[in-house]
């Protein structure tokens, strides 16, 4: 846990702190804010179309080539954007490289090796935790990179960041060889309904195609990455349009990073008490409450700050149980997979939220309406998930049984 915990540090955290190059690469290479939004946009929609790829490639061949390979392409990635001088150039190195870099060491892989070695109440809260180690790795990543940016230029910034995915080999290894000496732990006995994950990978995508819940999981998590990419991307222009200096922004993105460790922890332990539905319609229900208090506030470093404080909480909460019922509707033996393909919607939407964002602002001058939208899609992703079956948690099936 600990191991992919510190991965997803990494990887997560170069992901979120693309944003505060923004203004640097529009500086550098003249190419415009709606094009570099663009190739941001492309590499969210990457991010999640190789997610389901790298499970797959995880549930069949082991997690460590995966793994190896996403750290060479992040760097890879990285290094491509201090050289590239026009759109191409950048979609290549930000929308194909860094992103299927940054898939080959995220959620999915990360928890499909850890929860096979978990007993089924144990899975939610080490979600969280290796969920908590993305989150804090903004909140390190995010302020690091933006005062690399302000003194030593934002080609440093990339340079550090390409060392910092290259660290990740060594924790690779030492994550694949804890997943292989820990015992696989089993469902039966648990008092408690839940998928069994048997049979062969085409069975199961089949089963999850006609399986409502499990469409439901995707619609909520499109919303999610609609919010997620759409701030990542565009708060530093928000910030700038509000004339305050970008360590405000830089700022809120590491308050957010601190917050959602809390919420991540947090809502893991939740997640072994409570049905986790209700803990999605919580979160998205608190995402819409705060966009709304938020453009009712005026526009202040403080607000900014509350802001994220707030969104943090809630900011990568969606992941633990996502796929959690994920694993409670067909087990943990093709996870990394049916968890990935979720994790693709949720960058199909990210694909909207950042490029939409650049056009918004191009058209009517700011991110008015998207925030509207924001808001909206938030709302509806809460209700979206109450129609999920969910058995109940297993602390609660116990003492029933008791």
């Amino acid at each position: 846990m600990v191991a992919a915990a510190a991965i997803l540090l990494i990887t997560m955290g170069a992901r979120q702190s693309l944003g505060l190059f923004v203004a640097p690469l529009d500086k550098a290479t003249g190419v415009g804010i709606v094009a570099i939004s663009l190739a941001m946009a492309i590499g969210q929609f990457v991010w999640g179309l190789a997610q389901p790829i790298c499970g797959l490639v995880a549930d069949r061949y082991g997690s460590f080539a995966v793994l190896l390979a996403g750290a060479v392409l992040l760097a890879a990635g990285a290094l491509l954007t201090t050289v590239a001088s026009g759109e191409p150039g950048l979609i290549l190195a930000i929308g194909v490289l860094f992103a299927a870099g940054a898939a080959g060491g995220s959620f999915s892989v990360l928890i499909g090796a850890t929860a096979r070695s978990l007993a089924p109440g144990q899975r939610a809260f080490a979600s969280g935790f290796i969920n908590a180690g993305g989150s804090l790795g903004q909140f390190l990543l995010a302020p690091a990179s933006q005062l690399l940016i302000a003194t030593a230029g934002w080609v440093a910034a990339m340079y550090a960041l390409a060392a910092a995915a290259l660290a990740t080999i060594p924790l690779s290894w030492r994550l694949v060889r804890a997943a292989h000496t820990e015992p696989a732990v089993a469902v039966a006995g648990t008092g408690i309904a839940e998928g069994t994950g048997s049979g062969p990978l085409l069975a199961q995508l089949r089963a999850a195609a006609h399986d409502r819940s499990y469409w439901c999981l995707h619609l909520g998590f499109f919303t999610c990455g609609f919010h997620i990419a759409f701030l990542v991307t565009h708060l530093p222009g928000e910030v700038n349009l509000c004339a305050l200096p970008a360590s405000v922004a830089a700022g809120s993105l590491a308050i957010i990073g601190l917050s959602n460790v809390a919420g991540s922890l947090g809502i893991g332990w939740l997640g072994g008490r409570y049905r986790m539905k209700w803990l999605l319609f919580g979160v998205y229900f608190i995402r819409a409450a705060a966009i709304g208090v938020y453009l009712l506030m005026p526009r202040t470093a403080l607000t900014f700050y509350a802001f994220a404080a707030v969104l943090g909480l809630t900011w990568l909460s969606t992941v633990p149980p996502t796929a959690g019922l994920v694993g409670k509707l067909f087990g943990v033996r093709y996870l990394a997979t049916l968890f990935g393909l979720t994790l693709l919607s949720h960058q199909i939407g990210g694909f909207f939220g950042a490029w939409l964002g650049g056009l918004a602002l191009v058209r009517f001058g700011d991110y008015g309406w998207m925030w509207y939208a924001d808001m909206s899609l938030a709302l509806a992703a809460a209700f979206i998930n109450l129609p999920i079956r969910e058995a109940r948690p297993v602390r609660a099936a116990l003492a029933a049984s008791a």
